[in-house]
């Protein structure tokens, strides 16, 4: 929740945040199962850092599937497959439920290209002002009597925005 909250902005990635809840609940199996026994845990330290991935994994949730898989490979060969049985019932649930969370619209990137003077800079602000609930220079170029304005906004109806911007 809090992950989601702040970042409201463009890149937000809903994998990623649900990601973060399934590490916390693999990582917390983990540390039960370790904490029966020394060398369990010494075990688990070297199983862990022997595994070495050959390609770098651009999805977080193929990280938490991983992740997932070796943590219960593990807490089995420990012995305590009550505890593994546990964790991929709760992070199944967790990964179902937290998928099923409707996402809120991401804001909209908006770049303009036009000629820079005082009437088309305040048109276009009010063209997006009308249009938009909230919006935010990220940039502004001038070249050679050229604009190019990026505008990260929010806004329902974009088709009409850029019919107009046009």
């Amino acid at each position: 929740f809090c992950y989601r909250l702040l970042t409201r902005r463009t890149f937000y990635s809903k994998n990623f945040n649900i990601s973060l809840v399934c590490m916390s609940l693999i990582t917390t199996a983990i540390i039960l199962t370790i904490q029966s026994s020394v060398v369990v845990s010494l075990g688990m330290v070297g199983a862990l850092s022997i595994v070495r991935f050959r390609t770098a994994i651009k999805e977080p949730m193929d990280l938490v599937f991983l992740y997932w898989s070796i943590s219960v490979g593990i807490i089995c060969g420990a012995g305590l497959s009550e505890i593994a049985i546990i964790l991929s019932v709760v992070v199944t649930l967790a990964v179902l439920i937290l998928s099923r969370i409707p996402l809120g619209r991401a804001p909209m990137i908006l770049v303009i290209n036009s000629d820079n003077d005082k009437e088309t800079n305040k048109a276009i602000r009010q063209i997006v002002r009308k249009y938009s609930r909230f919006y935010t220079e990220k940039s502004r170029n001038i070249s050679g009597g050229q604009l190019n304005l990026v505008i990260e906004l929010a806004v329902n109806k974009g088709d009409e925005l850029a019919g107009e911007l046009s």
